[in-house]
């Protein structure tokens, strides 16, 4: 077997690949930016007994996809073989073949698997000829926005204008009519240009009410390739996947063979080897369709571990060391459920722009064989740069039944704690509670149907508001408790404490709740009208995660003092709370609301980032939908537009400034 091993990436995926290369005895070489020299893949390599390689700058146009400096890395640390992980140059055939002349082995397929199925357009003419069942479409290269317009009638709309090279959603238009079509066109090929130095666009059938379901594949180069059952993908925004699981909740056994045994036939026509993906589109009748086949370790393989069993990293270096397969198709066994879903480092809020900063707190719910499995780039006080993808960490858990690994995706989200920038954990415990959810009714319009406006308000009201009261009555009352037992008081002359409170949940117009809390040697008992609850918990003040047994079940909710309240967070949902001695209440009652300052004649910045651009001055006249400046952040350049006409007085940041979320850039008159 290898002795070491270069992992060419970062974050959580080097970690994991680094975890299973030392449990085989394998050495792992790290490699590192400027920007990550502290980052966690890092000190796992060093860790774990192995050595770690500056590489260059923070961008990864200058480190990370640098051929010859990750070449120079493993010959001076004498790596023998690299695993590339996803991303970066993970099917870049130029790093193969490279790797290849250099006599250091490539932990992925051969180079010809890369060529083949890193062309859409060619790869569907070999999906073809392999048998494959293919989306009904034009596969030649199309630039007349007229010819466009044609082909687009023969296939029928709607239709689906990619770029050839295109991937994570880029170069892709949807066209409903002969308009969108020419414009589609001309977009799609400009953004493949500028994206991937490639402009050739084809169009094909756009499948409604589409699930996005792919099929794991694993083959040795020797006549051996196996499909480990799919995974249900349809959970996407702007075609980035967000929850994942395996199996499907669509597929039955049937069509999973029908599947399964395309996507060998496919794998054995480009003569592949090592653990690939072919995706494909369902409809609704359970039609399927190949999309692509990604040469790689996808993202979310670690539900089709959790449910097969086999560490596909760890066949992937066997294989790539020379080793056979040993095990057959009937060998593979789909037990239980997996899901998993993907900490971003973006506000659902806010449009799920991306955020920057500083992990502040760090909690990772526990990890349990088979249960809860966290994949992380990070750590607590870690720095989430703006240098790469937003991605925090993805969490995964297993059940017997899709029903129980639900539920313990609810429970680990709510154990979860991240802190100091904005993430999408909000977003992921309501999207694990939504009924659609639940009952496996998923599209890939499912959160653009559910969630149009993204996170808002009435996403995060909770479903039972008294339970909040009553955990929130339990805090303050253990904060009392402890108030009450400072020293040098007289003795005898202790305060009492109160027995009868009253919650009151959110700001403006807030909800009173009014209840009665007994304690007792186990627990608390508090009576809510004619419900009572009983909760036992060993939370004390300062925890920020709130661990009780309610009616002996297992409740979680994070606590973040706020003022004089705290806010609560629970299962999707979250509310402040302000809990008061019943016979303060009616103080609280005759007390105005100061609402949030009027900042509409400023233009804030909505996410920290780089001002690359102001494309106006103080004393220009502006139109609604003009563009005012251009912000920077995880690679993506964001564009304020002026909401309605106006003038601007002030200019409060210059170009090439950072900025802070909520900064202030323009002040209108």
């Amino acid at each position: 077997m290898f002795k070491k091993i270069l992992i060419a990436n970062r974050g959580e995926i080097a970690c994991r690949v680094m975890r299973t290369a030392h449990k085989m005895g394998i050495v792992p070489v790290a490699v590192y930016s400027e920007a990550d020299a502290q980052a966690l893949h890092v000190k796992t390599a060093l860790a774990l007994g192995g050595e770690a390689v500056l590489v260059g700058p923070a961008a990864s146009s200058e480190s990370y996809l640098v051929i010859d400096n990750i070449v120079k890395a493993c010959k001076e640390t004498g790596a023998e073989a690299v695993h590339p992980g996803y991303g970066f140059l993970s099917e870049n055939k130029r790093f193969a073949e490279r790797l290849e002349k250099e006599g250091i082995a490539f932990i992925g397929p051969p180079v010809g698997a890369i060529e083949a199925m890193g062309d859409k357009i060619e790869s569907k003419k070999l999906a073809l000829a392999a048998g494959v069942s293919t989306v009904p479409g034009f596969l030649e290269a199309i630039t007349d926005p007229e010819e466009a317009v044609r082909i687009s009638n023969d296939i029928g709309y709607p239709v689906m204008l990619k770029a050839s090279a295109g991937g994570g959603g880029k170069g892709m238009r949807l066209a409903w009519n002969d308009k969108e079509a020419r414009e589609g066109l001309v977009s799609a090929m400009n953004e493949g240009r500028s994206s991937f130095g490639d402009d050739r666009v084809f169009i094909e059938k756009f499948i409604e009410e589409p699930r996005h379901i792919e099929i794991q594949v694993l083959a040795d180069g020797q006549g051996t390739c196996l499909y480990l059952g799919e995974r249900e993908c349809s959970i996407q925004r702007r075609h980035q996947k967000v929850i994942e699981e395996a199996p499907s909740p669509f597929l039955d056994e049937a069509t999973r063979k029908a599947m399964g045994e395309q996507a060998v036939a496919l794998a054995q026509q480009v003569k592949y080897r090592t653990a690939g993906t072919v995706e494909f589109i369902v409809d609704k009748d359970r039609n399927f369709y190949f999309l692509e086949m990604n040469t790689r370790l996808q993202v979310e393989h670690p539900v089709t571990e959790l449910v097969t069993g086999y560490d596909l990293v760890e066949w992937m270096i066997r294989v790539a060391y020379g080793e056979k397969l040993p095990m057959k198709q009937s060998d593979i066994k789909l037990t239980g459920w997996a899901i998993e879903a993907r900490l971003y480092a973006e506000d659902a809020e806010r449009g799920f722009l991306p955020s920057t900063g500083r992990l502040s707190r760090y909690i990772e719910p526990q990890a349990v064989e088979g249960k809860v499995r966290v994949d992380s780039g990070c750590y607590d006080g870690a720095e989430i740069s703006m240098f790469y993808d937003p991605m925090i960490s993805k969490l995964v858990v297993g059940g017997k039944d899709r029903a129980s690994a639900i539920a313990e995706l609810r429970r680990a989200i709510d154990g979860y704690v991240v802190r100091g920038l904005s993430h999408n954990m909000p977003f992921l415990a309501n999207l694990a509670k939504h009924p659609r959810f639940a009952e496996g009714r998923i599209t890939t319009n499912f959160i653009a149907e559910e969630y149009p406006d993204g996170l808002t308000e009435a996403h995060l009201k909770p479903d039972d508001p008294d339970l909040f009261a009553a955990i929130a009555a339990v805090i303050q009352d253990r904060i009392e408790q402890r108030e009450r037992r400072i020293s040098g008081q007289e003795q005898g002359r202790e305060p009492d404490l109160p027995s009868d409170y009253t919650v009151f949940l959110g700001d403006k117009d807030a909800q009173e709740i009014s209840l009665h809390l007994e304690r007792g040697e186990d627990g608390d008992r508090l009576t809510l009208g004619d419900r009572t609850l009983f909760i036992e918990s060993g939370w004390r003040p300062g925890m920020i995660i709130f661990r009780a047994t309610v009616d002996d079940e297992l409740r979680l909710f994070q606590v973040d003092r706020d003022g004089a309240g705290f806010v609560l967070s629970h299962d999707g949902a979250r509310i402040r709370a302000l809990v008061l001695e019943a016979r303060h209440a009616g103080l609280r009652r005759l007390m105005p609301y100061k609402p949030p300052p009027d900042m509409s004649k400023f233009l804030l910045s909505p996410m920290p980032g780089l001002l690359v651009r102001l494309s106006v001055s103080p004393g220009d006249a502006v139109e609604a939908g003009q563009e005012l400046a251009v912000v920077e952040a995880m690679k993506m350049e964001n564009v304020l537009r002026a909401v309605s006409n106006g003038t601007v007085k002030t200019a409060h940041a210059a170009q090439g400034d950072g900025l802070a979320v909520d900064q202030m850039i323009l002040e209108f008159e």
